[in-house]
């Protein structure tokens, strides 16, 4: 293949948006001769390599989109230290309840990996191409509240409502004021039995009236979320408490005892 045609099918592959067959046509072509592919067979791979290619960038578009406070998948979750069932959030991970609409709510006590559980389902969801936004609670009505200043709050919601899946984290650190849990309840509402919503806390439903001071409001944001349900304990000891101090245990030097000199015996025992 001589380089003039080289470049006019590099030139024919930009034009057509096929970076990954552009990139890679000769490589594959070498392939195909040296393992005795037919032209068709050439031609397949080909097409995988773009197909590949544009599901990784699809991928990664998504997960940026997202806005995860950082990378962290099921796979690192440390599940032999954790009170989670394994098989119950890899279930979840396959999605499912993405489609049906039904929330999912990690509840339990800071260090016990509801983020990082929660940011793991994100990013299954987005390996599923689906529509992902993580944010606080705080930061959730923060943006919702700056939104209705500027008299966008409509298109604001509205651009929250169009999102597949929905992550609500750190509910419950901090008291919230009326008008921001308003805000809160109006996203987790336009979703209900629609799209799916994914919230931690470090709260039992019981004691949510710390943050959110208005009983009917506080029991109409506990209906929403709690109908239909996937609903995690994650316990209430840090399991990276636990995992700090086991690691400062194994590397902790022996100590020895001082001004005493071990003993040395010789000869049988008695």
């Amino acid at each position: 293949m001589s380089e003039l045609q080289h470049q006019v099918i590099r030139q024919y592959c930009k034009a057509l948006r096929m970076p990954a067959i552009g990139g890679q046509f000769t490589r594959l072509a070498e392939v195909a001769v040296r393992e005795g592919q037919t032209h068709v067979g050439y031609l397949e791979a080909l097409l995988t390599a773009e197909t590949e290619e544009r599901e990784s960038r699809a991928v990664a578009r998504l997960l940026h989109e997202a806005r995860l406070p950082r990378m962290k998948t099921l796979d690192e979750f440390e599940f032999n230290r954790s009170e989670v069932a394994a098989a119950v959030v890899r279930e979840l991970a396959d999605g499912g309840y993405v489609g049906k609409a039904e929330p999912v709510l990690l509840v339990g006590e800071s260090g016990t990996g509801k983020t990082h559980l929660a940011t793991g389902l994100c990013v299954a969801a987005c390996r599923q191409r689906r529509r992902v936004r993580f944010a606080t609670a705080a930061a959730l009505v923060n943006e919702l509240a700056e939104a209705t200043h500027t008299h966008q709050l409509s298109r604001a919601l509205g651009r929250w409502e169009r999102i597949d899946l929905v992550c609500i984290d750190e509910l419950g650190y901090v008291p919230l004021a009326e008008t921001a849990c308003e805000l809160l309840f109006q996203v987790i509402a336009d979703r209900a039995e629609k799209a799916a919503v994914i919230v931690t806390t470090n709260l039992p439903f019981s004691e949510w009236s710390q943050v959110i001071p208005n009983p009917r409001l506080c029991k109409a944001l506990i209906d929403r979320l709690t109908d239909r349900a996937h609903i995690i304990e994650t316990g209430r000891e840090s399991y990276r408490l636990r995992r700090t101090s086991a690691g400062r245990t194994a590397t902790k030097p022996a100590r020895k005892e001082e001004g005493r000199k071990p003993s040395v015996r010789s000869g049988p025992r008695p």
